[in-house]
């Protein structure tokens, strides 16, 4: 029989707030939160690490994986807990993946600098409709915050991003022949439809910013997707999407 908890002070419902709000927290016990019952199927499916469920009175909630605790709790409390406008009554936590060495493959996907943290789902939950590989440089959002993990759509279940640093990915590139390309308006960009980006690993950034100096500079190219004269720029999750499209094509 599963505990049932009324008090907002209590223990598990605190670490699911300070999981919610907190990436240094997130970090600090390997742990992440997410919200929804479409959302909790999918880590479920995918054993996604799942550790917590809290679910409001009523709910169903499917059988849970060995090790994963269920705790029954009012909906207006579990609710005052909620980051979304409309909360489905369940919150849960999952371990947070382990921390893996850096292996780029061409096709790859690196983002930089993004800070919108439903954006930066939208593009993982892309990337894995598309199967390819995510890499996250410097500057990006938590790819764990619950935003960012509700527009993933359980992507970050089926395919973590990878994390590296700016010099470490160029560096790969160069010792495994893959060509490093940013997506940036550089009057010598060349227009996607005529390279082969699905042999590359493309770049693409903030789209206050776009890709950095440093990136740049350490790119062998760069490259620019084809639009009207009078559009400056296109939100950096479309911009991922048509880039992935023409890699995996």
């Amino acid at each position: 029989m599963c505990q049932r908890i009324t008090s907002r002070q209590n223990p598990l419902l605190r670490h699911l707030k300070k999981l919610l709000t907190s990436r240094a927290y997130r970090e600090e016990q390997r742990q992440f939160a997410g919200e929804g019952t479409k959302l909790l199927e999918e880590a479920v499916r995918w054993e996604a690490g799942l550790r917590l469920v809290a679910a409001a009175d009523g709910v169903p909630v499917r059988p849970l994986p060995p090790g994963a605790r269920l705790v029954r709790v009012p909906a207006d409390v579990l609710a005052s807990l909620s980051q979304m406008q409309a909360p489905q009554g369940v919150l849960f936590a999952c371990d947070l993946p382990a921390p893996r060495p850096l292996d780029l493959r061409p096709g790859a996907l690196v983002v930089e600098g993004l800070q919108d943290p439903g954006n930066l789902g939208t593009i993982l939950r892309t990337a894995d409709a598309l199967e390819a590989p995510v890499v996250l440089a410097e500057g990006c959002a938590d790819p764990y915050n619950p935003k960012t993990v509700r527009a993933a759509m359980g992507a970050l279940f089926r395919s973590p991003p990878q994390q590296a640093g700016r010099a470490a990915v160029a560096a790969q590139c160069r010792q495994r022949g893959i060509p490093l390309l940013a997506a940036a308006l550089t009057p010598d960009a060349a227009d996607i439809r005529q390279v082969p980006l699905d042999r590359a690993a493309v770049v693409v950034g903030s789209e206050g910013r776009g890709v950095s100096r440093e990136l740049l500079d350490l790119a062998d190219g760069t490259v620019v997707i084809p639009m009207s004269p009078r559009c400056e720029s296109l939100n950096a999750a479309v911009a991922a999407a048509i880039l992935l499209w023409q890699m995996r094509r």
